[in-house]
């Protein structure tokens, strides 16, 4: 199993921490979140890494090397120029028929190697987890009708939505919908797919998922991997 790990933004988001550190560097417990998505991969069976990076590069090779601390293979592919989520795959060279490839932010105990098993078997051009997140509205929500008649008053409703995890599954034909050097994320690419006719699926997740895209994030995901560690690390 191949996975390629999206490891190049700035995260913007999360200043300052990430001003002079990459947020795949950013520490959860003792270790940073990269580091758990590594340990997790080796443990379902992943043998080789692909790391597209790009802001602070350095810093996230001379941590992670060439993976020879987790007796996993690690390779980089380097983005130039900020290319979106998706525009980098058409980087990597040597891509397997069908791989992963997920945000170097993510924290869940997902089972990558049944994840990627659903994909196979749905013989997809794209898999993506999905996970049901519930948004909390904390106002009174109106319904009203064509003439602006009340219909329905709701207070502070929770709407559950789902919600992409981070974590793919590809096959390499999806390459030919990625234009080249160009800026290109994984919604524009989902919905060329889709818009192609092309077979996309979902594969429903209801246990951990967190990322650390902002700061109560962050804290959030520190929190619950202390609290949980064996669910997280085998």
């Amino acid at each position: 199993m191949q996975t390629v790990i999206l490891a190049g933004g700035k995260g913007t988001r999360l200043k300052p921490y990430t001003t002079i550190f990459p947020k795949p560097l950013m520490p959860i417990g003792e270790m940073p979140i990269l580091e758990v998505i590594l340990r997790q991969l080796k443990y379902y069976q992943c043998n080789e890494i692909v790391m597209a990076v790009g802001y602070l590069k350095e810093l996230l090779q001379a941590y992670f090397n060439y993976g020879e601390k987790w007796d996993i293979n690690i390779r980089y592919s380097v983005e130039e120029k900020t290319l979106g989520t998706a525009a980098p795959l058409k980087l990597v060279n040597d891509l397997q028929d069908n791989f992963m490839v997920m945000n170097g932010d993510v924290l869940t105990n997902i089972n990558y190697a049944d994840f990627f098993h659903y994909h196979q078997v749905q013989d997809s051009l794209c898999t993506i987890a999905v996970y049901k997140k519930q948004v909390k509205i904390d106002l009174g929500v109106l319904d009203l009708d064509q003439q602006n008649v009340l219909t329905s008053y709701t207070e502070k409703p929770t709407i559950d939505y789902n919600v992409s995890m981070g974590v793919y599954a590809f096959n390499k034909a999806v390459l030919d919908y990625i234009p080249q050097d160009s800026y290109f994320d994984f919604p524009d690419l989902v919905k060329s797919l889709i818009k192609d006719g092309k077979k996309v699926m979902a594969y429903p997740f209801d246990g951990y998922w967190l990322d650390i895209g902002r700061p109560e994030d962050y804290q959030q995901a520190a929190e619950v991997f202390e609290e949980n560690i064996s669910e997280f690390l085998k």
